[in-house]
């Protein structure tokens, strides 16, 4: 084992996050690395040789978080002493300019395209938005100069800080071949059963697709948590919610056994500035699992999807769009399982995670004190 330690931060992502633990984490244990991960309120443990640390964060709003959990993660990232500290929230940004004066090794992870998000939330005054957006960016570019490194979840936002740090990368969240690679047989499905896995709130285009569900004969795997009660009482008050199976939030187990029951995966998210360039993790899911795509019909979703074969690009705003994709693929099962074959051949190929963890682990090695 390699006598580097890294420390893993995070304010705001929960236990078992699939790009912090499960990816990055093990990845760098597998490569010789001592990791400890700094997350709250789940139990401190060693779990594939992973040190979780945990504590409880305080109770409050947003600012209480900014502000006081923030604080504690300092703290307990100060008495794990390691060399590299990789961070997974721009609210840390004020902990990793300490970090570095300090004399440590500070890696940003960007998991979203922050400025870009804030200007989609509606219950923000536009002026708010414009303004905080602007305002968010500028500090996001300031610190983000002066660290060691920056990694971002996709193309589009590595393009954006290459210009603010050189030792910028990708490392993009594609599927872990050995966790959602299933050899089930398609022709052996015999419910119609589609699925969406992941948030459930209305951004993600989850209402169109349960009304979009009165034109056809399938049955909805819903597997994830609602963003509200609110959203999930409106949705459920949609005439065809009664051919949805509200699955809750499911493990890594329970997510692989809904792409062996399902037919077709949708991911239709809505058109907004964040998404318009985002790298759906589920779109490659489902193409590891076998399973032709219906994807909004964003120009780089298209380029993934429609040129390789592997479903169907749709308008997310409407229903009937959506409706005619899936009784497309219903009603011509060969064609949705040569679809589900080619997704299945560009993940094996290149859309893996065997291949974004390379890019991880060699700027690991150049990052070494």
């Amino acid at each position: 084992m390699s006598s580097i330690s890294v420390c893993h931060l995070t304010s705001v992502h929960k236990d078992g996050d699939v790009r912090i633990f499960h990816k990055e984490c093990v990845s760098l244990v597998e490569a010789g690395y001592r990791v400890s991960l700094i997350i709250p309120n789940t139990s401190t443990r060693i779990e594939k040789d992973v040190n979780i640390i945990s504590f409880e964060a305080p109770k409050g709003n947003r600012l209480t978080r900014m502000t006081k959990t923030v604080n504690i993660v300092y703290k307990m990232a100060i008495e794990v002493n390691a060399d590299i500290y990789h961070f997974h929230d721009p609210e840390l940004l004020r902990i990793a300019k300490k970090l570095k004066r300090k004399g440590k090794i500070v890696v940003y992870d960007v998991h979203e395209d922050l400025p870009r998000q804030l200007l989609s939330k509606k219950y923000l005054k536009p002026i708010i938005r414009r303004t905080l957006s602007k305002f968010i960016e500028k500090y996001e570019n300031k610190v983000s100069s002066k660290l060691d490194a920056v990694i971002t979840a996709t193309p589009f936002i590595r393009d954006r800080f290459l210009s603010i740090n050189k030792n910028t990368i990708d490392v993009n969240n594609f599927p872990i071949l050995k966790e959602l690679l299933i050899d089930f047989p398609y022709e052996e499905k015999m419910e119609n059963n589609i699925c969406y896995v992941g948030g459930i709130e209305p951004t993600r285009g989850i209402k169109e697709l349960v009304q979009s569900l009165e034109s056809t004969n399938v049955k909805l795997l819903l597997a994830g948590s609602f963003s509200s009660i609110a959203f999930q009482e409106e949705v459920s008050q949609t005439p065809s919610w009664k051919q949805v199976n509200e699955m809750g939030f499911l493990t890594r187990k329970g997510v692989r056994d809904v792409y062996k029951q399902s037919k077709i995966g949708i991911v239709t998210l809505h058109p907004l500035p964040n998404y318009l360039d985002a790298l759906a993790v589920k779109m490659f899911e489902y193409m590891a699992g076998g399973i032709p795509v219906i994807a909004s019909n964003f120009q780089l979703w298209k380029t993934i999807i429609e040129d390789n074969d592997a479903g169907i690009c749709v308008d997310p705003l409407k229903p009937k769009e959506i409706s005619d994709a899936i009784n497309y693929l219903i009603s011509n099962p060969e064609k949705a399982k040569e679809m589900g074959e080619n997704g299945k051949k560009m993940v094996i190929e290149k859309y893996n995670w065997d291949n974004e963890k390379k890019k991880l682990i060699d700027l690991y090695k150049r990052l070494e004190p």
